[in-house]
């Protein structure tokens, strides 16, 4: 089957349930898959690591289970693999490579600090993670047609919702450093999680009990959902919903913004559209 399915399928931005960014990682209970030509500013932990071409992680990565990162990506720190790792031709580690499985490498792949692997190792060009993607989803789900794939893809890359295997996904083109978290789509942030950053996205749905320690700032829609905290400003240009229970320590200023009698706002309120107070439980 020819596969026409591009990088573009990971569009949106996914947190799963009790994503952390630490001091330094991103750490997620759920896989990672980090889009093309991405630049993150801090290190990745979590199950299976997927990062896609032209990438740079300025920071470690540390995967529970696989590590499979595309050509030409470059890692700034160690890359700790407990299974199988996978590393596309011109990958550049500035760190060590430790990997308990196996070990798949591709051509003009630097590893600065040297590495240990006690699996099989094998020097060939792996296939791009994209392919790899897409033969996996095949053989899983016993996929024989395209628009089924498509469909299936749309499902998992597509979809507003965010059921708690989803992995934590990346869209291709972001950038993720110290200050900012931004983002070129709609994102979708999980329960309990614990952020860092001044987030920039398109849209956005917060779910329960997230704190976020910095300023949001949408081209379109958003919505907090209960006991979520924010400490910064909610800007949109869009339409804001924000439900029972949460605070917002800074100012909201939106085109309409629907809120619960029960949510608190410390700065200013702008909606020129309209204020609407919902009260009673969602």
């Amino acid at each position: 089957m020819e596969s026409r399915v591009d990088h573009n399928r990971i569009s949106g931005c996914t947190l799963p349930d009790r994503t952390e960014l630490q001091e330094r990682t991103l750490k997620t209970e759920q896989d990672i898959i980090v889009g093309e030509k991405c630049r993150i500013d801090y290190g990745l932990s979590g199950k299976d690591v997927v990062v896609c071409e032209f990438s740079r992680i300025n920071g470690s990565i540390v995967a529970a289970g696989d590590a499979r990162i595309d050509n030409w990506c470059e890692v700034s720190g160690d890359v700790i693999v407990d299974e199988d790792a996978y590393l596309g031709e011109g990958v550049k580690i500035l760190g060590k490579l430790v990997v308990r499985g196996d070990l798949d490498i591709g051509d003009n792949v630097q590893i600065e600090r040297g590495f240990e692997a006690k699996g099989w190792i094998s020097i060939r060009n792996p296939m791009p993670v994209i392919i790899y993607i897409v033969m996996y989803l095949v053989a899983i789900l016993g996929i024989e047609r395209e628009d089924e794939l498509s469909s299936v893809l749309e499902k998992i890359f597509g979809d507003d919702e965010a059921p708690a295997a989803t992995p934590l996904m990346i869209p291709g083109g972001s950038v993720l450093d110290m200050q900012t978290f931004s983002v070129p789509d709609r994102m979708v942030i999980g329960s309990g999680c614990r952020l860092h950053g001044n987030i920039r996205a398109a849209s956005i749905v917060v779910r329960e009990d997230t704190t976020l320690f910095g300023s949001i700032s949408l081209r379109e829609d958003g919505s907090i959902a209960r006991g979520s905290v924010i400490h910064g400003d909610l800007q949109s240009e869009g339409d804001l919903r924000v439900e029972e229970g949460v605070h917002i320590l800074g100012n909201v200023s939106c085109r309409r913004l629907t809120l619960h009698e029960d949510a608190r706002i410390d700065g200013v309120i702008r909606a020129p559209g309209g204020l609407k107070i919902e009260r009673g439980s969602a």
